[in-house]
C-alpha cells in the first residue's frame, strides 16, 4: 500500500515591517498618516501613530520579493517584483486590476504619468517599458541604456497643469489635447551606466545622451521650476548634479539643433557613500538626499529674491575688501550653490534604505515644520519632524532641530531571529533575537509582548506557558514572566556562549550546553521573595544548579531523550556523545559528520536521533547500538535546525539555502519542500500538536506552515516538481530565444514589450487548439458529425467558440500568446477575424488582434495575394462596425447631456457622480 502524508501549506508570514523596496507616505484619518512598504512578497500599509497594520496585499501567483512601489492618487498602486512582473492594485477593493510581464529581472523604478493612463517601468535588465493601463498592453520598450535603470521621470512642457474636469454639459473634451499635455511626450532617464538620456515618446527614440556622473548614477528626481524642468541626479560619489531640461515647443528653424538637457552645476554632499534616493518636497522648497549610511541630508531651495540679495551682498563685501572681481570669479545668480543650501542632516538610528516626504499639515503657509519618513535596514520605519525657524529666510534664526516623532518597531525584530519556541497549547510563538524577545499570537500574528534581552541564541516555554527561558551569547540564563512582562531572574550560568537549552519532558529540570565545554543540569524551584518595604512574601520561579558534565570540546547542542534516560551532546570536533542522565556515564560515540553538528533531535519513542551539520548532511542514528541508519544529502548549504514531529518519525529541517524540508525518517524520503524564505533559515519549531511548523529567517520574516487535509504521495510530488522545473526552463528559454532572435534588430532602440511566461504558453496552446477545431468545423461536410466540444456547448458556432477562447486570454497576455501561433494558424485566425467583423462581434478585440497580426507578419501577408484580398474585405467590415459603434456612442453621449441639462434645470445642487469631487473626475480601470 502506498503511504500518504498530509501537505503543509504557507499560512501566515509576519515580522517584516519594511524590506528592500521604497517607502510611500499616504495621508489618512490618523494625524501621522500611513506608510506603504514592501514586505518581501507582500505590500503592507501601516498606521504610523498606532503602529498597526491597515492592509496587506499579496498575490498568490507571486513568489518573489517586492522591489518597488508607486501610486497614482490614493487608490491606484503599481507594484514591481523581483521576477520582473508588475501588478496594479486598487486600494479600495484590495484586488489586482492589471498584471504585466515584460522584464526579465527585478523592476527598479515605476512612474505614472499625470493622466494615470500610462505606466513606465525600469528594470535591472536596462530596459524601460511604457504600458497602457486602459488597453492593458505594453506600448513599447526603450532600449539604449547598458545597465540597471535607476530613475526616470515624465517631463512636461511648462504651463498650467492639465486636469480632466467636468465642464459644461455641452462642452466637448478634446482627447488629443489631453494626451499631448497630460500624458506627456518626453521622458528623462538615468542608469548605472552613468548616462542621462532624453526620450521623445512620440517617435520612441532617444534624442540626447549626456554623461551624468563619472561613475554610476543611482538616483534622480524632477521638479518644474518656472519655465524650466529641474533634474537632480546623484551618483556613486559625493556629487549631486543639477540639470535643466527645456522641452517647450520652439518653432524656430534651430529647434532641432538646440540642446535640451543642460548641466547647471554640482552640489557636494557631506556623505561620501553612494546616493540611494534624492527627492524634491512636493510643495515646500526642500530636497532630501540619503546614501548607504544613517544620514539624511536636507537642502533648502532659495527664492529668486534671496539669491539676488545674497549675490549682491557677496559682491559688496568683495568690493569693500578690495578683491578684484572678474566675470569668472564673481558670485552669480546662476550658481547652483547660491540657490541650494544645506539645511540640516537627520541622523537615523540605523542605515537608511528609502525616504519619503510626509505632509501632515497640508497648507504650506501654516507649515512651521517638515516631516520625513524613513525605512531603515533594521526592519523599522521612523518619522522625523524638522523645525523650520521663522527667521530662516533672513539667516538670523536658530539652526533647525529635528526629533523622532513616531517609530514603527513593535511588529518585527531589529536583528535576525535565532531561536523559536511554540507554547504547549499552540497559541503562542516566542522568537528571540539580539536584544529582543517577542511573543506572538498564532491566530492573529500580532505581537503581544516584547522583552529586552541579551544576544539570544536559544529559548523555550516552561510548563504552563507563563514563563520563558532564554539562553544568551554572554552565557546567561534569563527568565521572563509573560503575564507581567518582567524579567524574573538573570543567572550567570556559563562562561561562554549558551548555544542550546532544553526543558525535560516532565517539566522539572533544564539542561544547558555552552561554549565553555560544559553541560549543566538545573532544577526548577519556587522560592519565597520578600516584597521590598513590606513583610509580605511572594512566590517566584527560580533555577538551582544541580550537576555539571565537563567535556573536551565546545558544546553546540544538547538533547534529552523523552524517556529521560539519555542525553546527547554535539561537540565542536564533529562528534555526538551520548551519556546516561542519572550517572552521566558515557554510552555512545556517534561520528561520521565532516563538519560540526549544529542541531539534533530525538524521536518520541527515544529510538532515533537525527543530526544536521554544516556539511549539508542529515544523519539518522539508532540509539540502541549507535548505528547510522541513513545519511541524507539534504540541502545545498549548512543545515541549521532539525526537529521531529510529535508522535511520528517524520521531521523538518531548515538550512541556509532558504528551504524548509519535510522528511520521512523511516523511509528516508523527502516528502515536501517548503519554499518562501528569501534568505538563510536560522531556526524552526514544530507545534506540540504537529499541526503547524514555524520558521525564522535572515530576511526577518517568521512564517507559519499549516497542515492541511490535502494528501501528498511521494511519486506525484516528484512529478510535480519536475513539471514545475520544466515549465520554468521552457519559459526562460523562450524569453532568451526572443531576445537573441532579433539578429539585426537586437540593437534597436524600440522593441516589443512582451515576455513569455507559463500563462502565455498555456494561453497560446488553447488558442491554437481552438483554431484547429474551428477550422475543421468550418470545412466539414454537412453529413459529418460536429466535434463533441461544440455539441457540449449547445451547438455553438465555430467562430463564436474561437472568439470566446480568445476573449478568455488576459489583455496583457494576448500578444505574447499570439506570438506562439505557427503561420498556418495565423491564416486561420485572419479568417475568423473577418467573420467576427462581419457579424460585429467584439470589434475592439477584433481590431486589436488584426493590427497585431499585420504588424508581426506584414511581409508574409503582403506577399500572398489571397490574404491581401481577404484583408480588403476585413477592412471594409471593420470600418462599418466601427462606424456603427461611433454612432451609438455619440447617441448615448447626447442623451447623457440632455439628462444632465434637465437635472440642472430641476435641481439646485449640481449634478455629480457619487463620491467624486466637483473639480476632477477620477479615472477607473476595469479588467477587460
Amino acid at each position: 500500500m502506498v503511504k500518504s502524508y498530509l501537505r503543509f501549506e504557507p499560512d501566515a508570514s509576519f515580522g517584516v515591517i519594511a524590506s528592500n523596496s521604497n517607502i510611500l507616505w499616504l495621508p489618512s484619518e490618523s494625524s501621522a498618516g500611513e506608510v506603504v512598504t514592501g514586505a518581501l512578497e507582500s505590500v503592507i500599509g501601516w498606521d504610523l501613530k498606532k503602529g498597526e497594520r491597515q492592509f496587506k496585499w499579496n498575490d498568490i501567483d507571486i513568489k518573489t520579493e517586492v522591489s518597488c512601489v508607486a501610486r497614482y492618487d490614493s487608490d491606484i498602486f503599481a507594484v514591481g517584483y523581483a521576477d520582473g512582473s508588475i501588478r496594479v492594485w486598487d486600494a479600495k477593493t484590495e484586488t489586482v486590476i492589471v498584471s504585466f510581464n515584460g522584464h526579465k529581472t527585478a523592476v527598479t523604478v515605476l512612474k505614472f504619468d499625470k493622466s494615470g493612463t500610462r505606466l513606465a517601468s525600469g528594470s535591472r535588465d536596462s530596459n524601460i517599458i511604457v504600458w497602457d493601463l486602459i488597453g492593458e498592453v505594453g506600448l513599447y520598450k526603450l532600449r539604449s541604456h547598458k545597465d540597471q535603470i535607476t530613475g526616470f521621470e515624465f517631463v512636461y512642457p511648462p504651463g498650467p497643469e492639465v486636469k480632466i474636469e467636468d465642464a459644461d454639459a455641452d462642452a466637448v473634451m478634446n482627447i488629443d489635447d489631453v494626451e499631448d499635455d497630460a500624458i506627456g511626450k518626453w521622458l528623462v532617464s538615468v542608469s548605472k551606466d552613468g548616462f542621462i538620456k532624453l526620450w521623445d515618446l512620440a517617435s520612441q527614440h532617444c534624442l540626447e545622451t549626456h554623461v551624468a556622473h563619472r561613475g554610476e548614477c543611482w538616483a534622480m528626481s524632477a521638479q518644474t521650476d518656472g519655465q524650466k524642468v529641474v533634474i537632480l541626479t546623484a551618483g556613486g560619489e559625493a556629487e549631486v548634479r543639477v540639470w535643466h531640461v527645456d522641452v517647450g515647443e520652439d518653432d524656430s528653424s534651430s529647434s532641432n539643433d538646440k540642446q535640451r538637457v543642460v548641466l547647471q552645476g554640482v552640489l557636494l554632499r557631506q556623505s561620501k557613500d553612494r546616493a540611494v534616493t534624492v527627492t524634491f518636497h512636493p510643495s515646500a522648497p526642500f530636497i532630501a538626499v540619503h546614501g548607504n549610511d544613517r544620514a539624511i541630508e536636507i537642502w533648502r531651495i532659495r527664492t529668486a529674491s534671496e539669491v539676488h540679495k545674497s549675490v549682491v551682498r557677496k559682491r559688496r563685501r568683495r568690493k569693500e575688501k578690495g578683491i578684484a572681481v572678474d566675470d569668472e570669479t564673481a558670485p552669480s545668480e546662476d550658481d547652483v550653490n547660491e540657490k541650494y543650501l544645506p539645511f540640516v542632516i537627520v541622523r537615523a538610528s540605523a542605515r537608511v534604505r528609502s525616504v519619503d516626504w510626509a505632509m501632515t499639515i497640508p497648507e504650506v503657509s501654516k507649515r512651521d515644520s517638515l516631516q520625513i519618513v524613513a525605512a531603515l535596514a533594521s526592519n523599522s520605519v521612523e518619522m522625523y519632524t524638522i523645525t523650520v525657524p521663522a527667521e530662516m529666510k533672513s539667516g538670523k534664526g536658530e539652526p533647525p532641530e529635528y526629533s523622532r516623532t513616531y517609530a514603527l518597531e513593535l511588529p518585527g525584530h531589529r536583528a535576525d531571529v535565532r531561536a523559536l519556541s511554540v507554547s504547549s497549547d499552540d497559541g503562542m510563538i516566542a522568537s528571540a533575537a539580539n536584544g529582543s524577545l517577542k511573543i506572538w499570537n498564532v491566530k492573529t500574528t500580532n505581537c503581544i509582548r516584547t522583552f529586552e534581552c541579551g544576544y539570544a541564541l536559544s529559548c523555550s516555554f516552561l510548563p504552563g506557558d507563563s514563563i520563558i527561558v532564554v539562553g544568551t551569547k554572554e552565557g546567561k540564563i534569563q527568565l521572563f514572566d509573560v503575564a507581567s512582562s518582567t524579567l524574573l531572574e538573570e543567572i550567570d550560568a556559563h562562561e561562554g556562549a549558551l548555544w542550546s537549552l532544553q526543558v525535560s519532558d516532565d517539566g522539572k529540570s533544564l539542561v544547558t550546553g555552552s561554549a565553555d565545554k560544559s553541560v549543566k543540569f538545573w532544577e526548577f524551584r519556587v522560592i519565597q521573595e520578600t516584597v521590598p518595604g513590606t513583610t509580605r512574601a511572594t512566590a517566584r520561579m527560580s533555577l538551582k544548579h544541580r550537576r555539571t558534565l565537563e567535556l573536551s570540546e565546545d558544546v553546540l547542542n544538547v538533547r534529552l531523550s523523552p524517556d529521560g534516560k539519555l542525553i546527547a551532546v554535539s561537540l565542536l570536533d564533529n562528534t555526538i556523545k551520548v551519556f546516561y542522565v542519572d550517572t552521566l556515564k558515557f554510552f555512545l560515540n556517534l561520528y561520521g559528520h565532516k563538519l560540526p553538528v549544529l542541531s539534533m533531535d530525538i524521536s518520541f519513542d527515544s529510538k532515533l536521533l537525527i543530526s544536521s551539520s554544516a556539511d549539508k548532511n542529515i544523519k539518522i542514528w539508532g540509539l540502541d547500538f549507535g548505528d547510522c541508519h541513513r545519511s541524507l544529502f539534504a540541502h545545498e548549504d549548512s543545515i541549521m535546525s532539525v526537529e521531529f514531529v510529535s508522535g511520528t518519525h517524520n521531521f523538518f529541517s531548515a538550512s541556509k539555502d532558504g528551504l524548509v524540508k519535510y522528511w520521512d525518517g523511516d523511509k528516508f524520503e523527502n516528502i515536501q519542500k517548503l519554499e518562501g524564505h528569501r534568505s538563510e533559515v536560522w531556526s524552526i519549531a514544530v507545534a506540540p500538536s504537529g499541526e503547524f511548523v514555524v520558521s525564522a529567517s535572515h530576511d526577518k520574516s517568521i512564517r507559519i506552515w499549516m497542515q492541511t487535509e490535502d494528501q501528498v504521495f511521494l511519486e506525484e510530488e516528484r512529478e510535480r516538481e519536475m513539471e514545475d522545473l520544466y515549465e520554468a526552463t521552457l519559459a526562460g528559454s523562450l524569453s532568451t530565444g526572443d531576445e537573441n532572435a532579433g539578429g539585426e534588430d537586437a540593437d534597436e532602440v524600440t522593441t516589443t514589450s512582451g515576455r513569455q511566461t507559463t500563462e502565455t504558453l498555456v494561453a497560446g496552446e488553447r488558442v491554437a487548439e481552438a483554431l484547429e477545431l474551428g477550422e475543421a468545423d468550418l470545412e466539414r461536410s454537412p453529413e459529418t458529425e460536429r466535434n463533441i466540444v461544440f455539441l457540449a456547448q449547445d451547438g455553438i458556432s465555430a467562430e463564436r467558440y474561437v472568439l470566446e477562447v480568445v476573449e478568455k486570454v488576459r489583455a496583457a497576455q494576448l500578444q505574447d500568446a499570439l506570438l506562439l501561433l505557427p503561420f498556418d494558424r495565423v491564416i486561420s485566425l485572419l479568417k475568423f477575424v473577418s467573420l467576427w467583423a462581419e457579424r460585429g462581434w467584439n470589434v475592439p478585440l477584433s481590431t486589436r488582434v488584426l493590427m497585431f497580426l499585420i504588424r508581426m507578419y506584414y511581409r508574409q501577408i503582403v506577399a500572398n495575394e489571397v490574404l491581401r484580398g481577404a484583408l480588403d474585405a476585413v477592412r471594409m467590415r471593420l470600418r462599418e462596425a466601427v462606424a456603427r459603434q461611433r454612432d451609438e456612442i455619440g447617441y448615448n453621449a447626447a442623451g447623457l447631456r440632455v439628462v444632465r441639462r434637465r437635472y440642472a434645470e430641476e435641481h439646485e445642487h449640481e449634478f455629480a457622480e457619487d463620491g467624486v469631487e466637483k473639480a476632477t473626475r477620477k479615472r477607473e480601470y476595469v479588467t477587460m
